[in-house]
């Protein structure tokens, strides 16, 4: 069952092979891997939104959220911040362990791989 229109579907399978991209690169190039693995994870970040809704609507959400120190209860939500922080942590860090942080974008690109293929109906436009 497709949730979203070709549109949406469009950018968030972009974005999804782009943030791929990004990783396989960081692995590449461990010289480059810090500002690639950023990029990976907000790539990753932008795909989920878009096959959530309207990508902006949806950052002002978890940032507004992410300002407040109440539990949240939405798990969709909940998941959305704990990437933004993620990422703010990451980006903010000087000394990136490239591995570790590799791992962990990776698992965040199949979370946002399977959020993806939840909404459209296809695995990285392969469907």
């Amino acid at each position: 069952m497709v949730m979203i229109d070709g549109y949406r579907k469009g950018w968030a399978l972009r974005y999804l092979r782009e943030a791929k991209a990004e990783l396989t690169a960081a692995q590449k190039m461990p010289y480059m891997a810090p500002g690639l693995i950023v990029e990976a994870m907000r790539k990753a970040q932008v795909a989920i939104y878009y096959s959530l809704g309207e990508p902006a609507f949806i950052e002002g959400i978890v940032h507004q959220t992410l300002g407040k120190k109440q539990a949240i209860n939405d798990p969709v939500l909940r998941c959305l911040v704990e990437i933004e922080r993620s990422i703010q942590q990451i980006s903010q860090t000087e000394d990136v362990e490239v591995k570790k942080a590799i791992k962990h974008v990776d698992g965040l690109v199949q979370i946002a791989e399977e959020i993806i293929e939840l909404f459209t109906g296809e695995k990285d436009g392969h469907g």
